[in-house]
C-alpha cells in the first residue's frame, strides 16, 4: 500500500473523507452525467430505474467513502469488494472499463469541489482509484475464469428458451428456462442470481437486470420468479412467453450459504425476498435431509403468497424442517418481532439468513443483534444497489 500512496497523499485521502460525506452524491450525480453524455454506449449497462432514483448514485458514493475511511487498509473492504465484484461480472463490466470510470469520477470530484480540489488531491485519488481499480480488476479476472471454466459454464451472454411460464400471483411470474444450445447447466449456490438482458420499446438500450435463481441446483434447468415492478420485468412477463429465447450471464453472487455446516439453518424472507432463501432451503435439505432448518416468510396476504405449496410439501417430508407463514396485513400478532426472534435463538449453533426490502433487513438484523446473535452468524441479501459502510 504504501509502495503505491506516499504519506502524504493517505493523508489527503483520508482528510477529504468528511468531504465525501457532505458532497459524495453530488459528485457522483455529476459523474454519471458526463459519463453518459460521453459514452452513451454505457447506458446498455446500467440499471436507468436506479439511476433515477439516485440508488446508484449513493451506491457509489458509499463506496468511495468507504475506500477514503480505509485507504490505508483496502482489504478490510474485501467482502464489499468481493459482493459488488460479483455484480461486475455478471453485467459484463471489463477492464477496458475502468479507465474510462477513473476519468470521469476525477473529473466531478474537480467540478464539484472547485478550488478545493488541489491538484495534489486530485492526484492523490487519481493513485487511489488505480490502486482500487486494480483490486476489483484482481478479483474479476478470477471470477471471470471460474464462470466461463466450470463444467457447463460460458462466457458473455448465453441464450435460454423459456420452456414454461407459470403465474405464482398477481405480481409473480416464474420462467423455467433451459439452454437453447441443448448443452449442460453449470451448478450454482443456493442464493445466487443471472443477469437478464431485457428490451423497451421507448428506447434503444439494453436493461439488464439480475434476478435470485428461485429452484436448487441439477434440475436441468434454471427457474426465475420475477415480481412485476420495473422495466426488464414488465418486458419478462408481457412480452415473453412459452418458446422465446432470452440472454443470461453465468449465475453469481455472494449470499449463499455451508449446506454441509451442521448448524441450525434459520431463513428469513419478506415478499419477493423469499426466492434466494427457497433455493438455499431446497439446496440444504437435499444435501442434508435431516438438518434442522426454520423457514420464515413475511408476506401481506394469502394472494401475495408465493411457493406455499411447494414449502409445505418439504414440511411434510422432513421431519426437522419447520415453516411459518407471517401474514402481515392481520396486524402486529402477525410481525417478526423482536420477541418473536428472541424465541428462536438458543444456544446451539444457528446461521441466519434474511432477504427482502432494505426495512426488513434492517430490522431482522437488529431484532437478532438484540437477542444475542453475532454479526458472524448474519447473512443478508438487499435487491437494491445501496452498500453498507
Amino acid at each position: 500500500m504504501s509502495n503505491s500512496l506516499s504519506s502524504n497523499q493517505i493523508e489527503l485521502i483520508k482528510a477529504s473523507v468528511p468531504v465525501l460525506a457532505e458532497h459524495g452524491t453530488t459528485i457522483t450525480k455529476c459523474f454519471y452525467a458526463n459519463l453518459f453524455k460521453a459514452h452513451p454506449e454505457l447506458l446498455n449497462m446500467f440499471n436507468q430505474s436506479n439511476q433515477k432514483q439516485s440508488k446508484q448514485q449513493q451506491a457509489l458514493a458509499n463506496t468511495l467513502y468507504a475506500a477514503a475511511a480505509n485507504i490505508e487498509n483496502l482489504q478490510s473492504l474485501l467482502p464489499v469488494v468481493r459482493q459488488i465484484a460479483q455484480k461486475h461480472r455478471s453485467l459484463q463490466v471489463k477492464p477496458e472499463h475502468y479507465p474510462i470510470v477513473g476519468h470521469h469520477l476525477l473529473h466531478a470530484i474537480k467540478e464539484t469541489l472547485g478550488d478545493a480540489a488541489t491538484d495534489e488531491l486530485l492526484k492523490a485519488w487519481e493513485v487511489a482509484y488505480g490502486i482500487i481499480a486494480d483490486i476489483f480488476m484482481s478479483v474479476e479476472k478470477e471470477m471471470y475464469l471460474e464462470a466461463q471454466s466450470a463444467k457447463g459454464g460460458w462466457e458473455g451472454y448465453r441464450r435460454f428458451i423459456v420452456k414454461k411460464k407459470q403465474k405464482e400471483s398477481d405480481v409473480v411470474t416464474s420462467f423455467y428456462l433451459v439452454p437453447e444450445d441443448d448443452q449442460t447447466l453449470p451448478d450454482f449456490l443456493p442464493g445466487q442470481y443471472v443477469t437478464v438482458k431485457g428490451y423497451n420499446d421507448n428506447d434503444e438500450y439494453t436493461h439488464l437486470r439480475q434476478y435470485s435463481l428461485s429452484d436448487m441446483p441439477g434440475k436441468g434447468y434454471f427457474r426465475l420468479s420475477i415480481k412485476r415492478e420495473g422495466t426488464v420485468s414488465e418486458y419478462m412477463h408481457h412480452q415473453v412467453e412459452e418458446g422465446a429465447v432470452v440472454e443470461l450471464t453465468a449465475p453469481a453472487g455472494e449470499f449463499t450459504m455451508d449446506l454441509n455446516s451442521d448448524s441450525e439453518l434459520v431463513l428469513l424472507s419478506a415478499g419477493i425476498g423469499v426466492t434466494p432463501l427457497l433455493s438455499m432451503l431446497k439446496g440444504a435439505l437435499q444435501v442434508q435431509p435431516e438438518r434442522a432448518v426454520q423457514f420464515i416468510h413475511a408476506t401481506r396476504n394469502e394472494s401475495t403468497h408465493v411457493f406455499q405449496e411447494e414449502v409445505e410439501k418439504l414440511g411434510v417430508e422432513h421431519s426437522s424442517f419447520e415453516y411459518d407463514f407471517r401474514y402481515t396485513e392481520r396486524g402486529e400478532e402477525a410481525l417478526i418481532t423482536s420477541n418473536y426472534l428472541k424465541k428462536i435463538v438458543h444456544d446451539k449453533p444457528q446461521q441466519f439468513y434474511i432477504c427482502g426490502p432494505v426495512s426488513f433487513v434492517n430490522e431482522m438484523e437488529e431484532y437478532l443483534h438484540q437477542a444475542g446473535v453475532s454479526r458472524e452468524c448474519i447473512h443478508y441479501e438487499v435487491f437494491t444497489p445501496l452498500i453498507p459502510v
